[in-house]
């Protein structure tokens, strides 16, 4: 079987950091492999599907609400690669009505909007009354992606940060909630994440050249987003960072992150709590010192 990128992946590990590879090596599926991690393993599958279900339930009385009152919600999902973006915008709108939640995931500008202000292709898809929009990934690619790669310059990023306060800010005085959620994963569990795509015909869709690439930057990647915590952590617009380093606990923690920021009816308080501490907070939960080498 041939494999995507010539192996670039497995090649990457061959000459990965000591204790990455050794992280990684002989440990069990179930197995935590971040230095750190509160929970050695991952959740029980029977907890974890019940309390999902649960959850579910809850968030299909927020679209009901959020279409009878008019809402307007905004969660953003921003992180490392392979931190479990995709799974867990999956699981929060698989049984929502695709009329009142819709994922926005773009694509490289065009030219045409590399011309413009740069919010103004995200502003387009903000939601009207009723909706719930999901970015799977945001603004926040000039802050980090952008940034690690040299898709923008200096002063791009730096105008960036000058204004996505303000353009937070507006958002929010308007009325829209919005909540920012960062997933975040250990650099052995990355790896192990991306090797575990390399090698299954039925993922390999999901990898790309900057997974690729990215992995041979991970300390800049480590800058980038402690700056953007620095520069747009706010109170108006906090981040909620998650470790993700157990999709299933990372999860059940963003789906109660979006439930417990909103009033709604048929709110279920024993359910709808702020997400687990020991894996989800603000900035200070990601911090490399705080959470382990491989935060």
């Amino acid at each position: 079987m041939s494999l995507p990128f010539d192996g670039a992946i497995s090649a990457f590990h061959s000459t990965a950091p000591d204790d990455v590879r050794t992280a990684i090596s002989g440990a069990k599926k179930n197995h935590i492999v971040t230095p750190g991690y509160p929970y050695d393993k991952r959740m029980d599958k029977d907890d974890y599907e019940g309390t999902l279900e649960a959850l579910q339930h809850q968030l299909v009385r927020l679209q009901a609400d959020v279409k009878e009152t008019g809402k307007r919600v905004v969660v953003v999902f921003e992180g490392r690669d392979a931190a479990g973006k995709g799974g867990t915008i999956k699981r929060f709108r698989e049984n929502m009505n695709p009329r009142v939640v819709r994922t926005v995931a773009l694509s490289k500008p065009t030219e045409t909007e590399q011309g413009q202000w740069y919010f103004q292709r995200y502003a387009n898809h903000l939601p009207t009354a009723g909706e719930i929009v999901l970015f799977d990934r945001s603004w926040y690619n000039r802050a980090v992606v952008e940034k690690v790669f040299d898709f923008c310059t200096d002063e791009q990023r730096a105008l960036f940060f000058d204004q996505v306060n303000d353009f937070e800010r507006l958002l929010v005085s308007d009325g829209i909630t919005l909540v920012k959620i960062w997933l975040n994963v250990g650099r052995a569990e990355q790896l192990r994440r991306f090797l575990d795509r390399e090698q299954d015909p039925l993922k390999q869709w999901k990898l790309s050249w900057i997974d690729v690439e990215g992995l041979k930057r991970w300390d800049a990647y480590t800058q980038a987003i402690g700056e953007t915590f620095d520069h747009s952590h706010s109170k108006h617009a906090p981040w909620t960072v998650i470790r993700s380093d157990d999709k299933r606990r990372a999860r059940i923690a963003a789906i109660q992150a979006v439930l417990s920021r909103l009033d709604y009816s048929g709110k279920d308080v024993d359910l709808a709590y702020s997400p687990d501490p020991k894996i989800a907070g603000g900035p200070e939960v990601w911090t490399p010192g705080q959470t382990g080498s491989n935060a």
